[in-house]
């Protein structure tokens, strides 16, 4: 069974970044308001990003990697452009 890292845009424009083994069921609850959280007063909401892995564990550990990310990094991440990814991770890591 897949499981699925997810970047929801909220309607204020804020990111929401999860996990689930269910990604279709998760976004549709997200947008009914059914998981109390971060995204119950933001809706309504768009999936940004998706990405599967094989394991729970390695959803969970790029989940707490992305949730520490700038918004730029996210940003970047979602259009795919991996090398600015990079350049941002390695700007980071001069401070």
């Amino acid at each position: 069974m897949p499981f699925s890292v997810y970047i929801l845009v909220c309607n204020d424009g804020s990111y929401y970044t999860g996990h689930t083994d269910n990604l279709e069921y998760r976004v549709a609850m997200h947008q009914e308001g059914q998981i109390d959280s971060y995204t119950a007063s933001r809706l309504p909401l768009t999936l940004a990003f998706s990405e599967q892995f094989g394991t729970r564990v390695e959803a969970l550990e790029m989940e707490r990697r992305i949730k520490g990310w700038s918004r730029k990094k996210k940003e970047a991440m979602m259009r795919g452009d991996w090398k600015e990814v990079s350049r941002l991770a390695k700007c980071k890591l001069q401070f």
